[in-house]
């Protein structure tokens, strides 16, 4: 009898699939351990800027750029218009204070100088002969005054004698009321020339301050043309260096007009511009450096222009001590301007880092210089060469500065050679 063979479930293709699946599955599984751990990045060392985390001296200062220039420079322009007559130095010359330096021409201030001076002569003249006048009238008066009191006290001896008389019956009353009348009629007239001095003592007293107020305006006007006309003679006000002399014989020069300018022997000072970000840091009495190969040169901020143009204010300032030696005016030096004083801190190197990690986050290469891993830091202060760290770094770590642009979300990196 035959009997029926059954087919095997378990051929050969059956058994390819199942370990094909299995095997996609295995792969899924490796994918997926894979991604759950850190992501790497190769990084050649040669690319990179591993710098070392260091205790030092920290100072937060700003390099700014500055001029050499005299510490007082005084700009002489024409107080009054006129043609350049005469030059008595030239440009350069080292002057005393009060040296003239050229003279203008200006017949019009010249004729007014001579017409005010007139006119002050005629004003005193004038007063003269007022105040002789016056004089004279005072005398008229005051003998007006005197023969006055003169006849009073006769017209009172005599209604005095002729009222005894009349009581004794010696006179008759006809003669006693001229005697009585002739002595108010002299009181009368004693009082009114009293008076009238009196009157005529105050109108003088007033006259004569208002004469000689005019007078002193009058003299005050002279003296102010007499300056004009000595401001034609362009003088050095101070002692100092002549420089841009710009004014040659027969020129005419306007009122206002730049001639030259003095630059003070006093001393040379530091100008610097600044960036407007750092205006309200800046004071009178902050301090700055400049450094050279053998010395470290103090200065001191002794003024700030708070005017701000194309995003920068000018600060002077002035030397403490020592000057450099040779310094020129016009010369420009790198000067460290100060935000505080040097101290010990945890200084860390500056780099392109900054710009992808905000100063939160470094890339610190392990003991063993093969990796380099994320540790969260704290930055504080800066200067131009270190930030100072405060927190996440010790001295002796090493930590990657250079930029981090290619690096994505990587968590490590893996310092290949």
């Amino acid at each position: 009898m035959d009997r029926k063979i059954e087919k095997s479930t378990w051929n050969r293709k059956r058994i390819l699939t199942i370990a094909g699946i299995m095997a996609l599955v295995a792969l899924i599984v490796l994918a997926i351990y894979g991604t759950a751990g850190k992501s790497k990045y190769n990084a050649p060392i040669d690319r990179i800027t591993i710098s070392e985390i260091k205790k030092g001296p920290f100072q937060e200062f700003i390099p700014v750029n500055g001029v050499v220039l005299p510490q007082i420079t005084i700009y002489l322009d024409a107080v009054q218009g006129g043609t350049v007559q005469e030059r008595y130095v030239e440009d350069g010359a080292k002057l005393k204070k009060g040296d003239p330096i050229l003279k203008l021409s200006n017949t019009d201030v010249e004729l007014s100088l001579a017409n005010s001076e007139n006119s002050v002569y005629g004003q005193q003249t004038q007063m003269q002969i007022s105040q002789n006048n016056a004089a004279q009238n005072t005398v008229n008066k005051l003998q007006t005054m005197a023969d006055a009191e003169s006849a009073y006290r006769e017209a009172e001896r005599v209604y005095t004698l002729d009222k005894k008389l009349y009581n004794q019956k010696a006179i008759g009353l006809q003669e006693y009321q001229q005697a009585e009348n002739t002595y108010n009629y002299q009181l009368k007239k004693k009082n009114l020339a009293r008076e009238i001095l009196r009157q005529d003592t105050i109108l003088l007293r007033e006259q004569d301050a208002q004469a000689k107020e005019q007078y002193r305006q009058m003299k005050s006007s002279l003296q102010l043309m007499r300056k004009e006309v000595a401001d034609l003679t362009v003088k050095a006000p101070i002692d100092g260096q002549l420089t841009s002399l710009d004014a040659e014989v027969g020129q005419n020069k306007n009122k206002g007009e730049h001639l030259a300018q003095i630059d003070g022997f006093s001393g040379l000072k530091v100008q610097a511009l600044v960036d407007e970000h750092y205006i309200a840091r800046v004071i009178p009495g902050l301090t700055a450096y400049y450094p050279t190969d053998d010395k470290n040169y103090k200065l001191i901020v002794k003024k700030v222009f708070t005017q701000v143009l194309n995003g920068q204010f000018k600060v002077d300032m002035l030397f403490v001590g020592e000057i450099p030696p040779g310094l020129r005016k016009g010369q420009t030096l790198q000067v460290r301007l100060a935000f505080s004083d040097e101290a010990p801190a945890l200084l860390l190197p500056k780099g392109g880092f900054y710009q992808q990690t905000g100063g939160n986050w470094i890339f610190k290469v392990s003991d063993d210089g093969k990796t380099a891993y994320k540790v969260d830091i704290q930055l504080n202060r800066q200067n131009p060469d270190f930030y100072e760290v405060t927190r996440g770094l010790k001295p002796g770590d090493k930590v990657i500065t250079s930029s981090y642009e290619n690096y994505g979300d990587i968590q490590e990196l893996v310092l290949t050679k």
